[in-house]
């Protein structure tokens, strides 16, 4: 039996289908660049069980409604290399896409903005948060909350948590280092010390010389303050596994606590590996992940329910934000069923639909640079239960 899960907010969306008619199908393709077998691919399986998930959905609703439009799917896996999503975008584009969920990296949605712009293609990042692509009336649209937001509620834990020295570290890449800056700026405003160190390629797979940086300013940190005062920020994707296996060699990285950033938060790498794990556990590992709504939508078990059975992975808010993502592409379509649009006129009615959709991510309010104004953000750490290690949620943001 097919399982369905209608959004009951899709019974705004399509209000101007006339059942009266029965025009000739008219199909509608969406592109999604996920990493579905490189760094950070939680985030891009589950995000394409959401989006899979929602194109039954739309097409189910659509024929009810008698409406002229089908959607589907063309997928590209990006592996979360920046040429790679490059590579994608001009082949969706071949394809005539108009509109493409993800990346779902900052470094990948900065590669292809240029070109996206050029060609009037609407990207919808689940997993972007970098500042710096805040920006006005263009292409991208990102249905996450940006650094600026994840980097305040991350200094005020680690500070509420009475640490006063923070030590940080990012990949070199738009989003994590953009996190990097914001919790570094959120924690000296709070009347902490930073010393950050300069980022490392995204590349690096052998941290000795990244450890051995670190370990000289912990060390001096420990001749003026004590441990339990002291953190360690690690803004990274999966490569944290490796660097966490290097670290747990040495006793003096595990005297103090380190926290992460959203892009490792419950990925299956780390909780596959004994040694990273149980470094993370020692140490109280934790790392924010954009909250879901304190009163869930009706459908949120349901749809976390089916993209579990597919994938083995519990979706994320970032993976569900995918399934909005498509939900709001489908009303965009729906705004103009007679004729084509100009750009500027899909780009307007994809901001007037997002404002007025209430999804299972919550509601939109997205800014004036189309990302999202407002958020919380979930804590998850490391543990042991049973002698499994896996990912458990420990806190809230403030």
């Amino acid at each position: 039996m097919r399982t369905l899960f209608v959004i009951a907010s899709f019974s705004l969306l399509m209000l101007s289908c006339k059942k009266n008619q029965t025009p000739a199908t008219i199909d509608v393709k969406v592109g999604a660049l996920l990493s579905l077998t490189g760094n950070w691919s939680t985030l891009g399986k589950t995000s394409d069980e959401a989006i899979r998930l929602a194109l039954v959905n739309t097409n189910a609703y659509m024929e009810t409604t008698s409406s002229p439009y089908r959607f589907s799917l063309v997928t590209y896996d990006t592996k979360l290399d920046t040429a790679s999503a490059i590579g994608a975008i001009k082949r969706a584009d071949s394809l005539g896409v108009k509109f493409i969920i993800g990346p779902q990296s900052s470094a990948e949605v900065a590669a292809i903005k240029s070109y996206a712009d050029q060609k009037g293609i609407i990207v919808v990042s689940q997993g972007s948060t970098a500042g710096n692509l805040a920006i006005n009336n263009d292409a991208i649209f990102r249905f996450c909350p940006g650094d600026a937001l994840e980097g305040a509620a991350m200094a005020r834990t680690i500070y509420a948590s009475g640490k006063t020295d923070l030590i940080t570290l990012a990949r070199d890449d738009a989003g994590n280092k953009g996190l990097q800056t914001s919790v570094r700026t959120n924690f000296l405003a709070l009347g902490g010390r930073v010393d950050s160190l300069l980022p490392y390629a995204a590349s690096t797979t052998n941290f000795t010389s990244l450890l051995a940086q670190v370990k000289t300013v912990l060390q001096n940190k420990l001749t003026t303050t004590t441990a339990d005062k002291i953190a360690i920020y690690l803004a990274s994707f999966d490569e944290c596994v490796a660097l966490f296996k290097q670290a747990s060699a040495d006793p003096i990285f595990s005297s103090v606590r380190w926290y992460g950033g959203d892009g490792v938060v419950l990925s299956a790498a780390l909780p596959a590996d004994p040694i990273a794990a149980s470094f993370a556990a020692t140490t109280g590992f934790i790392a924010p992940n954009f909250g879901l709504p304190a009163v869930p939508h009706p459908t949120l078990a349901n749809i976390v329910s089916f993209i579990k059975s597919k994938t083995g992975l519990e979706p994320d808010a970032y993976a569900l934000a995918a399934f909005d993502a498509f939900a709001v592409i489908a009303a965009t379509v729906n705004a103009f069923p007679d004729a084509d649009v100009s750009f500027e006129k899909t780009k307007n009615s994809f901001y007037f639909e997002a404002s007025k959709y209430f999804g299972i991510t919550g509601p939109l309010l997205l800014n004036t640079a189309g990302d999202r104004s407002t958020g919380s953000y979930d804590y998850w750490g490391i543990v042991v239960e049973n002698g499994v290690y896996k990912w458990k949620l420990v806190g809230k943001s403030s």
